[in-house]
């Protein structure tokens, strides 16, 4: 258990010792038994945090997104959280002005995280495989930047169903309704 747990580590500090030193635009944390974003990255990426616009966080074991995560790298244009066992976003996240893609699916979501309608740029949403049932499809139609919204396996209502269809100019993954017995 210490020498996985020492091995895990030890990929954290390599992956952002690359990103620091070569002054990379992104920072590749998946699959690194994360439970949190740890606290002692902020100091060692402060000089770089303006830079990065990609960050993978996919495949951990993170159970919230934390304020000064979203506030510290302000300047994402994508964010992969796929994976892990989130259940809500920060309110900040309505400060990621230039994100255009995020990727939520396979988490703990239970209601769409609205404060995603209010970010401008944002292109692609992905709450696949999540436990979302009501979506708040009027705010998705008036996104004009919106490209594609994936709600596949999710127990999405049959008003959304309904309503979805003819207010949205976007793909709208879903998956067939189940018919009840």
């Amino acid at each position: 258990m210490e020498k996985k747990m020492g091995e895990a580590v030890a990929r954290v500090a390599r992956k952002v010792n690359e990103t620091v030193e070569s002054r990379a635009d992104s920072l590749d944390l998946a699959d690194c038994k994360l439970m949190t974003f740890p606290i002692a990255l902020y100091k060692v990426m402060r000089h770089v945090t303006e830079g990065i616009h990609l960050i993978t966080l996919a495949n951990n074991e993170l159970k919230s997104v934390t304020s000064k995560f979203i506030t510290t790298f302000s300047q994402l244009r994508e964010l992969n959280l796929e994976g892990n066992y989130i259940h809500r976003l920060p309110e900040e996240v309505q400060t990621l002005f230039h994100l255009k893609v995020i990727n939520l699916s396979r988490n703990k979501f239970r209601h769409f995280p609205e404060q995603l309608t209010s970010l401008k740029a944002l292109e692609t949403i992905n709450l696949e495989e999540n436990e979302i049932v009501d979506v708040p499809v009027e705010k998705l139609a008036s996104m004009e930047s919106l490209q594609s919204v994936n709600l596949k396996s999710n127990p999405l209502s049959e008003e959304v169903r309904v309503i979805a269809r003819p207010l949205i100019k976007f793909d709208l993954l879903m998956s067939p309704a189940v018919p009840h017995v």
